[in-house]
């Protein structure tokens, strides 16, 4: 089972998360997961994966522009119908509370439902959910850092676990579709 992260960070704080998502996919046996930065990631890649999470920073309550540039790339595997059936999930992150975490999930998501993919969230019932979560994906807010030269406020431990279980969520949820089609 073949588990693709994919992520734009600018600060190392979506970077931090993709970390924790991919830490959770790995959890559940069998998953096999490869994690690269928008500038080092192929989209050829992704016809051989089973799951594929792509998450980055929060502007303006859309998509960065180094994934945008990226997810742009993938018309040939649209057109080849490649990624349908293929589970998908997001996360992001933003500089302030309501910064536009949902908005910027729901934009990341859009181009999945294009490709025919089969969207995963966060359920109500997962306690990393409760209080501060999404159920379209994971979205985390790192505050601004008072002057460029302070250390980044990367992700609380509360919003590393919640990326854990996306990962989790991710791999369970694939290993279960695989399972079901062999």
């Amino acid at each position: 089972m073949k588990i693709y992260v994919v992520y734009d960070s600018e600060g190392g704080h979506t970077e931090a998360l993709a970390e924790a998502i991919a830490e959770g996919a790995r959890e559940v046996e069998g998953a096999e997961v490869y994690m690269h930065h928008v500038d080092n990631a192929n989209v050829r890649d992704l016809a051989a994966m089973d799951a594929i999470i792509w998450g980055c920073p929060g502007h303006f309550g859309t998509i960065s522009a180094g994934l945008k540039t990226w997810i742009d790339k993938l018309g040939y595997l649209w057109a080849e119908g490649k990624l349908v059936d293929k589970i998908g999930a997001v996360f992001c992150t933003t500089a302030t509370e309501h910064g536009g975490i949902e908005a910027t999930m729901l934009n990341l998501i859009t181009p999945m439902l294009h490709q025919g993919m089969i969207i995963v969230g966060l359920p109500a019932n997962l306690p990393e959910n409760a209080l501060y979560g999404s159920y379209y994906g994971v979205g985390i807010t790192c505050p601004v850092e008072t002057s460029p030269d302070d250390p980044p406020n990367l992700p609380s431990g509360s919003d590393l676990a919640l990326g854990r279980a996306l990962g989790r969520r991710v791999a369970q949820t694939t290993k279960r579709f695989t399972d079901a089609q062999t």
